[in-house]
């Protein structure tokens, strides 16, 4: 597996999950590719970035620092992903030509709900050296590949949500307060451009108390302007309704009950955006922005699709990521008192989901497929 990080977190998340679910539940010896280290420490704790070769839950983890290397016949896997199109080295490519039997070569694509997906999953691509490359779309539908997603993943969030004293002890560990714990209380994951000082504003005016936990390093200028102090982790405010607290970064496990545990999140890019879709809350997602505003076709595909919607939702949704103009002051209480609703609404899209399988398993099926027909 090849991973590129160019969202920060998102890339890395992506590629980590489906790592360890690969060698965990499907038995595959998987070596994980990573230009950067860095941000893969952060959702990795127990990953050191000075070293070039390390072995983490099973999973081998080499520093990808270039383009440039010698391979062998005896380097290449039998499968061999690259995420998001990038760029396999050529030595790899080589190696691989070379081979008496040929890797299956996918490209793991980025996540929509656009209507085109379902023709372009699973197409194969013709390559120089007579390799072939075949395209795998995660999605929504049975005819993608569906959504990360763990075996035992579900029962494990229903059985945490059903502990109160489990739940309130994970959030105290976290630092909230009693007050906090009693508070409406929103995950914000978020890129710097979110419009959130101004939703900051409507939080404060709020008539119910809201304990907003945002993790360190993100939208730093508005949480520090909120906070009138270094947005490091442990840092809080109060202000009006709103309390704004900030979060060390968590291990992916850790992230994920964090999800489970607030009533609303705010999530961003692919990683975050599908553990919400396992959360089983309310969400909204703040997409990763593209040129001409393409990433505004995506969104609305999204809003399309998904049947976890109340008309304030689509509204609000729009308005964060600045697809349409919105008075905070008057769409967060109309998405305030829709959020039971949707609660429930996420349940059934979950059901819908869970029914495509999860992507792992989906791909492991398709590569038996590809082997046979080679």
């Amino acid at each position: 597996m090849f991973c590129k990080v160019v969202d920060n977190y998102g890339d890395i998340g992506i590629c980590w999950r489906l790592a360890r679910q690969l060698e965990q539940e499907h038995d595959i010896a998987v070596t994980l590719w990573v230009d950067d280290l860095q941000s893969f420490q952060k959702i990795c704790p127990e990953l050191a970035p000075d070293l070039e070769l390390q072995r983490i839950h099973g999973v081998t983890i080499r520093h990808w620092r270039n383009q440039q290397g010698v391979f062998t016949t005896q380097d290449v896997a039998d499968i061999v992903i690259e995420f998001f199109a990038c760029d396999l080295p050529p030595g790899y490519i080589q190696a691989m030509s070379e081979c008496s039997r040929r890797p299956v070569w996918l490209n793991l694509e980025g996540l929509s709900a656009e209507a085109w997906v379902e023709g372009c999953h699973t197409l194969s691509s013709p390559q120089p050296q007579s390799l072939t490359k075949y395209f795998f779309f995660p999605g929504f539908t049975s005819r993608t590949g569906g959504l990360l997603r763990e075996n035992g993943l579900i029962a494990q969030r229903q059985a945490f949500q059903q502990d109160a004293t489990a739940t309130s002890a994970f959030l105290r560990q976290l630092g909230l307060t009693q007050a906090e714990l009693a508070s409406l209380k929103i995950s914000l994951f978020c890129y710097p451009q979110a419009p959130l000082a101004e939703l900051f504003a409507a939080w404060q005016n709020s008539d119910q108390a809201i304990a907003c936990l945002v993790p360190e390093g993100v939208a730093t200028d508005a949480v520090q302007a909120f906070l009138a102090q270094p947005a490091i982790a442990g840092a809080s405010a109060s202000r009006g309704a709103l309390t704004v607290r900030v979060l060390p970064f968590v291990p992916q496990p850790d992230y994920d009950k964090l999800l489970w545990a607030c009533d609303l999140n705010f999530v961003r890019g692919e990683d975050s955006f599908v553990r919400a879709q396992w959360a089983g809350r309310p969400f909204i997602w703040h997409i990763y922005a593209q040129d001409k505003d393409l990433h505004h076709v995506k969104l609305n595909a999204f809003l399309q699709a998904t049947s976890a919607k109340t008309p304030s939702l689509q509204a609000f949704s729009r308005g964060w990521n600045g697809a349409a103009a919105v008075n905070w002051d008057t769409a967060w209480p109309q998405l305030a008192a829709d959020l039971p609703a949707i609660g429930k609404l996420s349940l059934d899209w979950e059901q819908q989901l869970l029914a495509n399988g999860d992507l792992a398993g989906n791909l492991c099926k398709f590569v038996a497929t590809v082997k046979q027909e080679t």
